[in-house]
């Protein structure tokens, strides 16, 4: 019996399921460039019946990436302040409560408004400083924009997002081996997307 077939039986969720994307992978379905993508880490099955990322990581950023063949749900979870996403970050620069002010206020970056509704400083290494971020909307490279438009009060260089990792969800926090996925479990869908739809 493969693991689809046992997994099925079992009271896991038919709309989801969820990837810890290392570096080096694309999110898409096809890369021009002949890059790995996210599908090359996941069985054939989910390329050929059409499960879809919801909302994207670029190529150098890592963790939870959820997929689904129900666009509701794409739609829902991908929604601006629909659903709250939390990343771990390690930034080169010293990162400063002027930043963490700047950063829920908002700063423009190509035209954009780029906010978050939570940051936290939680270590530093030499000069770097390590971040949780959380925002409920997902512009383009948003995190990486955001603190690149803000300057090192030291060294008057821009702030650069050295390592991006997702690690939650909504309700649901990163628990895979990197490379690996599994189905939500249908109470953990129930949990996700209850409200949203």
């Amino acid at each position: 019996m493969n693991l689809r077939m046992m997994t099925s039986t079992a009271k896991h969720s038919k709309n989801l399921l969820a990837l810890n994307k290392p570096k080096g992978y694309v999110v898409t379905r096809s890369d021009e460039l002949g890059r790995k993508t996210v599908y090359d880490l996941l069985p054939k099955w989910v390329f050929d019946e059409g499960w879809m990322p919801i909302g994207r990581l670029d190529l150098e950023s890592k963790g939870l990436l959820l997929f689904t063949p129900n666009g509701k749900i794409g739609d829902a979870l991908t929604r601006p302040q629909g659903c709250i996403k939390v990343y771990e970050i390690w930034v080169r620069g010293h990162v400063t409560d002027e930043h963490i002010h700047a950063a829920m206020k908002g700063v423009q970056s190509k035209g954009e408004l780029l906010k978050t509704i939570g940051v936290e400083k939680v270590a530093m290494g030499g000069a770097k400083t390590k971040l949780i971020v959380k925002i409920d909307e997902g512009k383009n490279r948003h995190i990486r924009r955001l603190f690149g438009a803000l300057k090192d009060p030291k060294f008057g260089t821009p702030l650069k997002v050295l390592e991006l990792k997702r690690m939650r969800i909504g309700s649901f926090n990163l628990d895979l081996e990197n490379g690996k996925w599994r189905y939500l479990l249908d109470e953990e869908e129930k949990m996700l997307i209850t409200n949203l739809i």
